[in-house]
């Protein structure tokens, strides 16, 4: 374990015990614990300690410490009462930063800090927002390694003390001095506590954070911080008040200013009124950062757009500025911000994206503008001057259409929760040198294919997608940064490759912003635990493991089945199940039931001719119902069915053979449930016509049962003579009228009788032709 964070857990004490296994520990954190006893042995097993945070508990002495690696420690908020260091400090030669501060402790010695006289301190954090009663003059000097010093140390009771301090701080190498809470509220300064700061040419960066300002002491304090070597100078959270009646005036000095950057970051006004100041705008000169955020400006002095000639960053962020209020239509002057590369107007009033758009034009330098968290419309087209290559928009209400007002130009565009809910290919085309998006807290569900070859770093985090795609990437070839993180994913298949194969060092926020959001079993599963089979996803790879095996399988079972005939057998049976299904019910159908035809003609489509043009006409001719497929099937129902239907409900079923008919399937189908009908009912229904010779040992495997039956059955031969076929005619015609085969040979002497139809001499012919074959 390298981690350990305790915070807020009931811990009066820290024993040893429980860190002998943690050796490689290098971070720990027990804040706010009430924290009062630790044993000199808890660190003796901690030897790789980087950073120790014990502050906000109740210690009331400073621990001895014995760590050679340890790099932060803070043991702010304790209750000991001397900032007094164990000897053991010295053996921290690689400490940087150090945080110190009791309300209990009101004084500094001279022998606080000797055990760090050779350390590598750079950064000390020092008091506990009491007021201290005695400073020994050369305290903080004994470390020389000092770069950055942070007071949070009153010092409106005593102002001597404080200056004996900052002449301390002139002796180390300090450069960046913060004073937090320096001078309280309703603090009345008398004096010039500041003016060591002329003599002080080290410190370059002053920070005052947290202090009660009057208009008479900031005309005192200033003058200082421009006469001295101070480059950067900071105010947070200041609450100024106006104690002059002519408010704040500051008087021109005839001195050469380094000052390069100033900041007012929060600033109150204690009389709810705006300030009153007045100071020549050239002394600000070579100035190249302004920053007046929090302050409550409405409109910018008309001499602050023209007269500051370095002026490279203008932060007018959170204030309550308009369109009107940066560009007031009263000022005139030749330039505006002539040298101005970056302007913020963040958190404003401002409305008009085309009026803004076209004031930019006056900036001739102007790269970046941040317009974000106003109120911007989108009613007009905007013409943008093609030297602003970044711009923000983010925070705003502005949807899909939001691309269409923007410049081409642009090669870094913020566009953070304007409600886009759609991004396309199309949106991005109008911006060819585009090399960074941001698009966070949206509503996209989808990247896009073939985005933007340019785009070096994408933003997309907080949407609405569940899977990124390979696809989506392959079209963005100069990503090097891509967040994404804070997604509703679905963990399944189509997050595989972005799980397991993507290229991680692309995305900053994994796997830590990262989880499962979809399906339930997996929800808020971080994603980088998320375990699938690359079988289970590969499409490609299940069909190469899948395809031979089945290629086996079928070439097997094909083998079978041509070899014995399975599919005819299996659809033979499925057929056969569902006559069978019918049951004993219609085994005496055809003794009981009145047929609608006498014959079911079942022949091949290729002896059609013969059918249509000599048996149709001879039997419909004689007054007998014929049933035909080709006209009497039902348009739309199963053919099997047309099939069975005719059967059953025809008192014969006439089969034309031929050489066709062997060969057509449809024609075995029609046997087939024929045979079964006449088994079933134990009738003798089927009546053949042997239309031309048929070898029988030229019978498919399918018709074993009609070379069976031809061998056993009664059938007729079409004759080539025509008087036979007379005979023919009767004898046909006489078979679908009787029940029973046996019946032909009687009917010699009705034949004889028909005497206008027959011959005499054809007589004898008639039991030639029927018997059996």
């Amino acid at each position: 374990m390298q981690y350990l964070d305790l915070s807020h857990n009931p811990l009066v004490e820290l024993q040893a015990a429980p860190f002998q296994r943690l050796s490689q520990l290098c971070f720990l954190k027990a804040t706010s614990c009430g924290l009062r006893v630790i044993n000199p042995g808890v660190f003796v097993h901690t030897p790789k300690l980087k950073f120790l945070n014990i502050s906000n508990n109740l210690l009331d002495y400073i621990p001895d410490l014995s760590l050679p690696l340890l790099k932060i420690l803070d043991l702010a908020g304790n209750q000991y009462d001397s900032y007094q260091l164990p000897a053991t400090f010295e053996t921290l030669t690689n400490l940087s930063a150090l945080y110190l501060g009791s309300e209990n402790t009101l004084q500094v010695d001279f022998n606080d800090f000797d055990s760090l006289s050779d350390s590598s301190l750079h950064h000390l954090i020092l008091g506990g927002g009491v007021e201290w009663q005695r400073y020994d003059r050369g305290s903080l000097t004994k470390m020389k390694s000092l770069q950055r010093i942070t007071l949070k140390v009153p010092f409106c009771e005593n102002l001597d003390l404080f200056e004996n301090l900052l002449e301390d701080v002139n002796e180390t190498q300090t450069t960046h001095l913060e004073l937090v809470n320096v001078l309280p509220d309703l603090c009345n300064v008398t004096g010039d506590p500041f003016r060591n700061l002329r003599t002080m040419p080290l410190v370059t960066h002053l920070t005052i954070v947290n202090t009660w300002i009057n208009s008479s002491f900031m005309m005192i304090f200033l003058k200082n911080v421009f006469l001295s070597n101070v480059r950067t100078i900071i105010f947070t959270n200041i609450t100024y008040s106006e104690d002059t009646p002519e408010g704040f005036k500051f008087p021109t000095l005839n001195h050469t200013m380094v000052l390069r950057s100033l900041t007012f970051d929060g600033l109150k006004h204690h009389q709810y009124k705006y300030p009153s100041i007045e100071i020549s705008v050239d002394m600000f000169s070579k100035m190249d950062y302004l920053k007046f955020s929090g302050t409550g400006m409405n409109t910018v002095p008309c001499n602050l757009i023209s007269t500051l000639p370095s002026l490279e960053t203008l932060d007018l962020s959170n204030n309550v500025l308009s369109d009107t209020g940066f560009w007031p239509s009263i000022c005139s002057y030749t330039s505006v911000f002539p040298n101005l590369r970056h302007l913020s107007l963040s958190e404003n009033r401002f409305v008009d994206l085309s009026f803004i758009a076209q004031q930019t034009h006056q900036m001739k330098y102007l790269e970046s503008l941040d317009l974000s968290f106003n109120s911007i419309v989108l009613d007009k087209p905007c013409f943008w001057p093609i030297h602003i290559t970044s711009l923000s928009l983010s925070n705003n209400n502005l949807g899909n259409k939001v691309f269409s007002f923007l410049s081409q130009y642009l090669q870094q565009i913020d566009l953070s929760k304007t409600g886009i809910t759609t991004l396309t290919k199309e949106d991005l085309l109008q911006f060819p040198m585009l090399t960074h998006l941001f698009l966070s807290s949206n509503s996209i569900k989808v990247i896009p294919t073939d985005l933007s070859p340019t785009l070096v770093s994408l933003y997309i985090d907080q949407n609405y997608i569940t899977s990124i795609s390979r696809e989506s990437l392959v079209g963005l070839p100069s990503l090097r940064t891509l967040k994404a993180g804070d997604n509703p994913f679905v963990c399944s298949c189509d997050s595989y490759w972005f799980i397991n194969t993507m290229n991680k060092s692309l995305l900053p926020d994994w796997p830590l912003d990262y989880t499962c959001s979809t399906p339930p079993s997996v929800a808020d599963l971080p994603m980088s635990e998320y375990r699938t089979s690359r079988m289970s996803c590969e499409a490609w790879l299940q069909a190469a493991v899948a395809l031979p095996v089945t290629i086996l399988i079928v070439l097997a079972l094909c083998s079978a089945f041509y070899a014995c005939d399975g599919v005819w057998y299996t659809k033979m049976l499925w057929v056969w199940i569902r006559v069978k299904r019918r049951g004993q019910k219609q085994a005496n159908l055809l003794n009981n039931t009145t047929f609608r035809y006498h014959s079911f003609i079942s022949y091949s489509h290729q002896d059609s001719a013969w059918v249509e043009s000599k048996l149709v006409p001879s039997l419909e001719g004689a007054g007998l119902s014929l049933c035909i497929h080709e006209r009497d099937f039902v348009p739309g129902q199963w053919i099997v069915d047309n099939i069975i239907n005719c059967v059953e409900a025809s008192y014969k079923t006439l089969f034309v053979l031929s050489n066709h008919f062997v060969q057509s399937e449809w024609c075995n189908y029609e046997l087939f449930f024929a045979q079964h009908r006449a088994i079933d009912a134990q009738q003798d229904s089927l009546v053949f016509i042997l239309l031309e010779p048929i070898p029988t040992n030229s019978l498919p495997k399918k018709f074993l049962k009609l070379r069976r039956l031809l061998m056993q059955q009664t059938y007729l031969e079409w004759p080539k003579d025509e008087r036979k076929q007379q005979v023919f005619w009767v004898n046909l015609r006489s078979m679908l009228q009787v029940a029973d085969h046996r019946i032909l040979k009687d009917m010699a002497l009705e034949l004889t009788q028909s005497a206008s139809l027959i011959p005499d001499d054809l007589v004898p012919l008639l039991n030639d032709d029927c018997c059996p074959k």
